[in-house]
């Protein structure tokens, strides 16, 4: 087995990324250099590759159980928790890009919020971004669990949070665990339930969006709001 010490300098996974920048990199050398070493017969580029086939994708290992991740070759406990640090930096990271004072003007920045803090859920969550009169993020709060539907989400309990925050604005957002972000009737019902509600207290609902597995719906952007 060649060390990939030996490997011409532009083709290792660290060098690479100072050279070309991290997005040059594939997902195998990305996870290569979180690994840092491979295991008995394998280098950490090919150890990576295989576990990429292992599990399916990125993803897929990023939600993996503490189990499942540690009974495979090369990794164990101490990379799980290693992982789970970096996940966890990585939705803080977004988290703070939204509430750092500005308004909030960027809906690809939002969406990518949502989706890392909603989409690995096993079951529906029913949240929201609770926004000032400048649409500047107050907080982000998850209302409800389990199925959502008409009957399950309470507007009241809606109302009352955004009161206590002094809320001006929300944005609404739950997750399809199926990972079809399709809204359907309830989903649609629920909106228009929200909406009537809040314009009697004057706070007007942004948009609503579903996450799904990579992909989401928007309710602005369908012109349902």
């Amino acid at each position: 087995m060649v060390s990939i010490r030996e490997w011409p300098q532009q083709e290792r996974p660290r060098e690479k990324l100072i050279q070309q920048g991290a997005s040059s990199l594939t997902d195998s050398e990305l996870l290569a250099i979180f690994l840092r070493t491979g295991c008995k017969g394998m280098d950490v580029v090919s150890l990576s590759r295989q576990l990429l086939i292992d599990f399916g994708s990125l993803r897929a290992l990023f939600s993996a159980s503490e189990t499942d991740f540690c009974s495979r070759k090369g990794l164990g406990q101490a990379k799980y928790i290693q992982l789970q640090a970096v996940l966890e930096m990585s939705r803080r990271y977004l988290q703070e890009s939204l509430m750092k004072g500005d308004p909030l003007t960027s809906a690809a920045q939002t969406q990518q919020f949502l989706s890392a803090k909603m989409r690995d859920y096993p079951y529906e969550v029913f949240a929201a971004l609770l926004l000032d009169s400048q649409h500047r993020v107050i907080r982000f709060h998850e209302f409800f669990f389990g199925t959502i539907n008409s009957a399950s989400v309470h507007p009241r309990v809606v109302v009352q949070k955004i009161l206590q925050e002094n809320a001006a604005a929300i944005i609404l957002v739950h997750n399809h665990p199926s990972g079809d972000p399709t809204a359907s009737e309830s989903d649609k019902n629920i909106t228009e339930k929200l909406v009537n509600t809040l314009q009697l207290i004057d706070v007007k609902i942004l948009d609503h969006f579903i996450i799904g597995d990579g992909k989401y719906t928007s309710f602005a952007e369908k012109g349902w709001i």
